[in-house]
């Protein structure tokens, strides 16, 4: 596979502008720039200092807009979403633990 698609698969490659972010996510580039603010995700940087986005990020950016949208406050939505993905995170670590043991005995 060419390295440019590799890069077009790849969830985490900075692929999205400021501007361009703002519009799939369906906010502000403001709003874009308080998730940054409240740790949700750190965007990736341009050789100019411009914000790069992946769709990763975006895909949390878009939960945290609906959490919003439905009253929730910016900050708690992007706690929940942290410890959701740390809980999904946990859970399929102890997946693949339970596999390599059911593996392991038999």
């Amino acid at each position: 596979m060419a390295p440019s698609e590799d890069m077009l698969n790849d969830d985490d490659y900075p692929a999205y502008t400021m501007g361009r972010a703002a519009e799939i996510v369906g906010a502000s580039q403001d709003f874009l720039r308080r998730l940054d603010e409240a740790k949700l995700f750190v965007p990736f940087r341009s050789a100019g200092g411009h914000r790069r986005y992946s769709r990763y990020q975006l895909r949390l950016a878009v939960r945290a807009r609906e959490m919003v949208d439905q009253g929730t406050a910016l900050e708690a939505a992007c706690r929940i979403i942290v410890l959701e993905d740390q809980l999904e995170e946990a859970l399929q670590r102890n997946r693949e633990h339970q596999s390599r043991q059911q593996a392991d005995t038999t």
